[in-house]
C-alpha cells in the first residue's frame, strides 16, 4: 500500500502544481488513499520531495533530482543483484540477468521511474525496454550502468 501511495503521490506531483501537504492529502484522499497530513509528511521526506519556487509568489512539490531514480535502495539491490550486462539496439535497451532475475529486475526498474522509458518485457534472463528516443537510450543506459557499479 505504501509503494504504490508513493507513485501516486509522485504522479499527483508530476501532473499537478501541488503547493501544500494539506492539498496532497486531498489529492490521495481523492485517489482513494485515506492519509493523514502526518503520513503525507513522512512521505515527502522519504521521497526526497522539496518545495521548488515558481517565481510567481508559489511553490511546488518535486523531485529531487539526486535522488529521482533513487527511490529505494532495494530496487537498487535487486538491479545489481540480477544484472549481468546491457546492450542497445536504437531505442531499445536489452538487459541480460541472473536466470529466473529479468522479471524481479524489470519489476525494479520500473519502479525508479525513469521517464526515458515506454515500456518493458521481461522472460526469463532478459529484459527488453522500449526508450523514447536514440539519445534517451544511450542515456538512460550510462544511469542503469552508474546504479550497477555504486
Amino acid at each position: 500500500m505504501k509503494n504504490k501511495r508513493h507513485e501516486t503521490i509522485l504522479e499527483l506531483i508530476e501532473k499537478n502544481n501541488i503547493e501544500t501537504q494539506e492539498e496532497l492529502v486531498e489529492r490521495l484522499c481523492e485517489a482513494g488513499f485515506n492519509v493523514t497530513q502526518a503520513t503525507v509528511s513522512r512521505d515527502i521526506r522519504t521521497l526526497h520531495l522539496y518545495k521548488k519556487n515558481m517565481g510567481d509568489g508559489k511553490s511546488k512539490y518535486q523531485v529531487d533530482k539526486k535522488n529521482d531514480y533513487t527511490l529505494d535502495s532495494k530496487y537498487k539491490r535487486v538491479l545489481s543483484d540480477g544484472f549481468v550486462s546491457i546492450d542497445m539496439a536504437q531505442n531499445i535497451l536489452v538487459i541480460k540477468t541472473v536466470s529466473g532475475m529479468a522479471m524481479a529486475v524489470a519489476a525494479a526498474v520500473d519502479s525508479m521511474k525513469f521517464p526515458e522509458v515506454v515500456g518493458t518485457i521481461a522472460g526469463d534472463d532478459t529484459i527488453m525496454m522500449a526508450i523514447r528516443t536514440v539519445e534517451d537510450t544511450k542515456a538512460l543506459m550510462e544511469k542503469i550502468k552508474e546504479l550497477v557499479a555504486a
